[in-house]
């Protein structure tokens, strides 16, 4: 096997009906975290939300501290910070320390905002949103990338940096990994071509996703060669999906009723994009989520089923090095945490090759079996022979 292995991790907006205590869900994503990390997993991503009742963490750096100290090497990414509603010295700032308090564990998503409901609460047009968040992320860039005695200032409609620098150095050298978030628009490859940052695709979350994955990354690598930037590392290239895993189909599809067909009336009611329309009569549960199984942008099966899944986005897109599993809430929590695990035993060591030399060396002992079992069994004779002789010289 050659080159690094592709990582694996479940971005964690977090999703959670209303109707139901907030601390307790809270503690459910601290918990599946937990989990996470033991069963392996490489990075967990959290977002950054302030309404609609579903996606309940506001801060994910302070969310990212709590599970930090519950965990041992899973890393930490923000899913994003909406940067057109921070002051970007105080964004940078807040990295630092997270990056020092967590021991280099942590990487920092940004985009402009998802939901129109919070932009709308702070005042702020959507129409700005992808510029305020260029100009903040080449603001925190450039503190990022000062050198010790340069001082950054810059000057906009919306922040002022008057000869601003970082006051404590990152832990990480020499910063932390810094992405920038896509969804169906170019504007997310363009500014990590732009700015060399990686690139943090979640488009599969959304309807058309598909065709969003197959050109980002000639957008970025076109945009990279614009600016004079070398072409950033398709490893650095981190691709959402959706999956739900049982152990079988028909357990998966069931699965899923538990909580599919409300997390798509969210999405429709506060979501910038619905999951899919309704005509004619109302399905029932089971009869939603095969037919939103069947339109392709997601997986419920088996693990064979996501390793396909996978597989065919990897083929699409010309290779990625990450894949992050959407969390959500379409299955209850047990089987959900049973998911995590049935992924983490069959599909993640899949695609890390992880398979392969224990299946070998099998095959290889196997082949090997008669010839020694013979030989073994000859000196096993051997010794009751030399035995019996000793004890009848006696």
């Amino acid at each position: 096997m050659t080159g690094r292995p592709m990582d694996f991790g479940v971005f964690l907006t977090p999703f959670h009906p209303t109707g139901q205590s907030v601390t307790n869900a809270l503690e459910y994503d601290l918990e599946r975290t937990v989990r996470l990390d033991r069963l392996g997993y490489d990075e967990v991503w959290y977002g950054e939300h302030h309404s609609g009742g579903y996606e309940l963490i506001a801060c994910p750096e302070v969310f990212i501290a709590t599970a930090a100290e519950r965990t041992k090497n899973i890393r930490f990414g923000t899913g994003v910070v909406s940067l057109p509603y921070h002051h970007p010295l105080m964004v940078a700032d807040r990295w630092v320390l997270l990056d020092h308090l967590t021991r280099g564990r942590v990487m920092f998503g940004t985009g402009p905002g998802a939901l129109p409901s919070d932009a709308y609460m702070m005042g702020i047009d959507p129409v700005d949103q992808r510029r305020m968040q260029q100009e903040s992320l080449e603001a925190i860039l450039a503190l990022f990338r000062a050198g010790p005695d340069e001082r950054v200032t810059r000057e906009t409609d919306w922040f002022t940096l008057r000869d601003a620098a970082l006051h404590i150095r990152p832990y990480t050298w020499p910063y932390p990994e810094i992405s920038t978030a896509a969804m169906v628009s170019p504007s997310g490859p363009r500014l990590a071509g732009q700015l060399g940052t990686s690139l943090l695709s979640l488009s599969m979350s959304v309807p058309g996703g598909f065709a969003a994955l197959d050109t980002a990354w000639d957008v970025v690598r076109d945009q990279a060669a614009k600016s004079g930037r070398p072409e950033p590392d398709r490893k650095g290239w981190r691709v959402l999906g959706i999956v739900h895993v049982a152990d079988t189909r028909d357990q998966a599809i069931d699965d899923c009723t538990y909580g599919l067909q409300d997390f798509s009336n969210y999405f429709g009611a506060a979501g910038f994009v619905p999951l899919g329309s309704q005509t004619g009569p109302a399905p029932t549960p089971r009869q939603f989520v095969e037919d939103y199984a069947a339109k392709g942008n997601c997986c419920i099966g088996t693990t064979d089923d996501a390793i396909g899944y996978i597989q065919d986005m990897l083929d699409r897109s010309g290779g990625f090095g990450g894949f992050l599993m959407l969390g959500h809430d379409w299955a209850s929590p047990a089987a959900t945490l049973h998911s995590y695990e049935l992924f983490a035993r069959e599909v993640i060591p899949h695609f890390k090759g992880q398979l392969t030399a224990p299946q070998a060396s099998h095959e290889w002992a196997k082949g090997l079996r008669d010839q020694l079992f013979g030989r073994v069994g000859e000196a096993v004779g051997n010794a009751i022979a030399e035995h019996t002789k000793d004890t009848s010289v006696r």
